[in-house]
């Protein structure tokens, strides 16, 4: 029997640039041009001086568990076979918190300040979604 396919952001508005840089393979967080503030999700203008200039810095692929919830029931039948998965708010060593499921690791060992690698994992060829696995797991792409 084949997996239900999962459902994918559609990259558009500010986020699409995002999801470009992720789909080639980089983690890139937008930063501020004027104060070089880093910041996720992207924005028009920046949260700490208001700029609407802004960059696309390449990220270290590394940060720690800020926050996370288990699912135990899937809402989605994509993911069926993953039950419970965590979801992980990770805080990336520039700053930003990003979102994505968490691999390699029993939900019960899950804590505050895990370190993580961040991964990418091809969904289309477009979108390139964000997977977390514990540190010690060379960050890179998952395809």
């Amino acid at each position: 029997m084949r997996a239900a396919p999962r459902l994918v952001p559609e990259p558009v508005g500010a986020n699409a640039e995002f999801y470009a840089w992720c789909a080639r393979g980089e983690l890139r967080f937008q930063r501020c041009a004027d104060c070089d503030t880093w910041r996720h999700p992207p924005r028009l203008a920046c949260t700490a001086c208001g700029s609407t200039r802004t960059t696309w810095s390449r990220a270290s692929r590394r940060g720690r568990v800020w926050s996370w919830t288990i699912t135990h029931q899937a809402f989605d039948p994509a993911f069926a076979d993953e039950m419970p998965y965590a979801v992980v708010v990770v805080e990336a060593d520039e700053g930003p918190r990003i979102v994505g499921n968490l691999q390699g690791i029993d939900a019960a060992d899950l804590r505050l300040d895990l370190p993580v690698a961040i991964h990418l994992e091809a969904a289309t060829d477009a979108v390139a979604l964000i997977v977390f696995r514990p540190a010690g797991d060379d960050a890179g792409d998952v395809r």
